[in-house]
């Protein structure tokens, strides 16, 4: 038995990777608490983005972080399992292989889709709940386009083109838009008609979004509508049948592509485990796989691979977010059941991140013996995105749309991300959202996205190290590192410093006798002609008041000059560490302009410098074979782990 206080985490939702970390960080300097959490994926699902992978509009990776650079720079252990039953009276979790034993636990599974018993609706419609849906529907209704294009039959084809969205929630529209927005690049690409396709979304109340106020509801179904999606409101879906959704007055849409966002509810996990539910679901009888619970349509499970699931529900928790069953056990997330006034918690993400700050906190006080923390939600508003160029939102009391709308959503998932996975997290979503888009699907369109080979760039890397290591050259021979006749480093000649603005009171004087003697004294910004600008104070400051006053470091940094000159040309004309050299050639154009130094020619090299930085050196250079070792030798690293300051996965 381990003296150690074991904290196990299940599941690695937003909840259950909120809580882990918290937990983590509260207890990374005790050695007398352990932190683990399991999952049955290696990575975490940005369950809010998944409608982007089902429309192609970004490719699965994108919505995957996985555990170990979540993880590898703290103490948390990560298990790849899949629990299948919990002894609560011993405190043992048990999966096929593994028992987990813990002393406290939170359980963060999620929810899963809600049929609400509507016969045939499993069986034949997709679901958008996991990558693996999102993927399903992805690959799908690209067939579907496929298929239509060969195909003579006007009822078949129409069949085949029509997309039927039940739920006007959250996901409902966020499909609808990325279904709209993948037509107008389908379209093309199999010579259809966009007016055969069809886009339908079904709803049972009166409008979409009901979680939203009127005035952004109204802008999102204007929009909706503008861009060719068809909106059943008032309309109940009461069956499904093979190519069939059936409507309660009757009528029966033809379709090959049905999916249903209409509702959530407890996993299956949650019928096995023993806790009081406050809710339980009207689908008695869910059929689930390996995948978990799911539409059916598409799948190809066999049938030793499916099994059905019993009464699952909502679990009921108390204002500490535990069990009302076992003292030590917490829940947050889409599967808790909780009524905060009247009202149940919404499944949403704020729900999943405050339920496991509270859920942790209390883990931490039952620790430490302190006292526990009550729930209270602070919901800061919501976002939709209706595709890649619009959304709306109403957050912190303020309702918007379009542009503004899309900032706004952009803003919150990098603020996550941050939480989450550091700059690495938040450079990967860029890269995703906005620097490698296809189809100008991005609020800037593809302006972000567009790129210039690196084969293109060679000749102006070549031409800018060259200017660079030209300089560098000709300061050596005018004498740049001479100190003088009988200076030295540390005490240089006043005649030796050739930076602008330094002047000594004996500088006149040393300069007459040294070009007498066969020196040469130069006017450090003549040589460059006219200067763009004059030199800005702050320098004329530092110039007068420190450097003229302590040589050896006026002379330190021309040196410097010289030198940084010539390993900026031969590092750009050799490819290696161009992004650095790029950086610091751009640096040196800011420098000797606000000096007063910089003639016009500079903004040439400034303007190289900038095209430099995105990796020419990876063409025909050196930084095509350093970098990628340099990139693998630093993901080992702890530091790099600990601060998230790296690309890519972490290494062991």
């Amino acid at each position: 038995m381990s003296d150690k206080t074991r904290i196990a985490v299940l599941g690695g939702g937003y909840g259950g990777v909120e809580a882990a970390k918290k937990l983590n960080k509260h207890f990374r300097r005790d050695d007398n608490v352990e932190v683990y959490l399991v999952d049955r994926n290696p990575y975490h699902t940005l369950m809010t983005e998944l409608h982007e992978i089902a429309g192609s509009r970004t490719e699965p990776e994108a919505v995957q972080v996985s555990f170990h650079k979540i993880f590898s720079g703290t103490d948390v252990t990560v298990h790849i399992d899949e629990i299948d039953s919990i002894d609560f009276d011993n405190n043992v979790m048990k999966s096929e292989t593994a028992t987990y034993e813990y002393d406290y636990l939170v359980i963060g599974t999620g929810g899963r889709p809600e049929f609400f018993g509507v016969p045939g609706v499993q069986d034949h419609s997709f679901t958008l709940w996991a990558l693996e849906d999102a993927i399903r529907i992805r690959t799908h209704v690209e067939e579907r386009f496929r298929e239509a294009a060969k195909e003579p039959n006007p009822d078949v084809r129409r069949q085949q083109l029509c997309f039927v969205i039940a739920g006007g929630g959250f996901t409902g529209i966020e499909l609808a838009g990325e279904l709209c927005e993948r037509r107008d690049q389908l379209c093309p690409k199999y010579h259809i008609d966009p007016s055969e396709v069809s886009v339908q979304v079904v709803e049972m109340k009166d409008s979409i979004l009901p979680i939203f106020p009127e005035k952004p509801r109204q802008k999102a179904e204007r929009y909706l509508r503008k861009i060719g999606c068809e909106l059943l409101l008032n309309t109940t879906i009461v069956g499904a049948d093979e190519g069939v959704v059936k409507l309660a007055d009757g009528t029966e849409l033809k379709t090959d592509t049905f999916v249903w966002t209409a509702g959530i509810q407890g996993s299956e996990f949650t019928a096995r485990i023993p806790l009081t539910k406050g809710q339980t679901s009207r689908d008695e009888c869910s059929v689930a796989s390996v995948e978990g619970i799911h539409g059916m349509a598409g799948c190809h499970f066999d049938d030793e691979d499916r099994y059905v699931v019993g009464q699952r529900g909502r679990v009921l928790v108390n204002q500490q977010m535990q069990s009302v069953d076992y003292r030590n056990v917490y829940l947050v997330g889409d599967m808790i059941w909780f009524l905060e006034g009247e009202k149940v918690l919404p499944q949403i993400v704020e729900t999943a991140l405050q339920t496991a700050e509270t859920a942790a906190e209390n883990v931490i006080a039952d620790i430490e013996g302190k006292a526990k923390k009550k729930f209270k939600s602070n919901y800061h508003g919501f976002m939709v995105s209706i595709g890649g160029r619009y959304g709306v939102a109403h957050v912190m009391g303020m309702s918007m749309s379009g542009i503004f709308a899309m900032a706004v959503k952009h803003l919150v998932n990098l603020h996550y991300l941050w939480g989450l996975a550091g700059l690495n997290a938040v450079w990967e979503y860029l890269q995703h959202e906005f620097f490698t888009i296809r189809d100008e699907r991005s609020v800037v369109h593809g302006h972000l996205a567009a790129k210039v080979p690196t084969y293109w760039a060679i000749p102006l890397r070549l031409w800018l190290g060259g200017k660079w290591l030209f300089e560098g050259i000709k300061h050596l021979r005018d004498g740049w590192l001479n100190p003088g006749r009988d200076g030295t480093v540390f005490n240089p000649e006043a005649s030796a410093i050739r930076l602008p603005g330094v002047e000594f009171a004996d500088a006149t004087a040393a300069a007459t006798e040294w070009v007498e003697e066969g020196g040469e004294a130069v006017a450090a910004a003549s040589e460059y002609g006219e200067p763009l600008i004059e030199a800005l104070g702050i320098y004329t400051w530092f110039a007068e008041s420190v450097l003229s006053n302590v040589p050896w470091l006026a002379f330190l940094l021309q040196a410097g000059v010289v030198l940084a000159q010539v390993a900026i040309g031969l590092a750009l004309i050799g490819g290696l560490f161009t992004f650095l050299s790029a950086g610091v050639s751009l640096a040196f154009g800011v420098l000797f302009i606000i000096s007063g130094w910089g003639n016009p020619e500079l903004l040439w090299y400034m303007f190289a410098s900038i095209v430099m930085l995105g990796g020419a050196g990876r063409g025909f250079g050196l930084d095509h074979y350093v970098m990628p070792w340099l990139q693998r030798w630093w993901q080992g690293r702890r530091f790099a782990k600990r601060s998230y300051l790296y690309l890519g996965e972490p290494r062991p």
